[in-house]
């Protein structure tokens, strides 16, 4: 199965949490590491006054089932201080990994929902993503990573 995990960082040293990242999701069991983008340092969403964001997207072979790979995201995320019970929704964080595509899977569970629900909203996500995986198609909305990043880029221009 390929996978695509976004990565956020802004908190702390975020090369060094986006770096930790990736090594971890390449020495998860049954997983690689076969595709990765640049880094993107972004503008923050959600509450005023944070730092702003180092972004990346990786692409997955895993044979791990979603909600496997779901917990491994977590444990990884836990393991560079990252607190999710702060209450905080779109706050700052030391790391944020987000299962954004698992092959062409539409799973809808209270905490696991893919493809990401708002990812096609997101330019911190597509551009990233993009680089990896410009052709792959969105199963919910039938349409590329590119066309979503030029839709989300259009609508960004003055």
């Amino acid at each position: 199965m390929t996978a695509y995990v976004a990565i956020g960082s802004n908190i702390g040293d975020r090369y060094a949490h986006v770096e930790a990242a990736v090594n971890a999701l390449g020495d998860l069991a049954c997983t690689r590491v076969v595709a990765l983008s640049s880094l993107h340092d972004t503008a923050p969403v959600g509450p005023a006054g944070q730092d702003r964001y180092l972004n990346a997207a990786v692409g997955l072979e895993t044979s791990l089932a979603a909600r496997r790979l779901l917990e491994g995201l977590l444990d990884i995320e836990r393991s560079r201080g990252r607190v999710r019970a702060d209450g905080v929704r779109w706050g700052p964080r030391t790391l944020d990994l987000d299962m954004v595509l698992y092959g062409n899977s539409m799973i809808d569970e209270p905490d696991l929902i893919v493809p990401h629900p708002r990812m096609h909203e997101r330019m911190f996500v597509l551009a990233p993503l993009v680089e990896i995986a410009g052709p792959v198609v969105h199963p919910r909305l039938g349409v590329t990573i590119a066309q979503l990043y030029e839709r989300a880029r259009a609508k960004e221009l003055p």
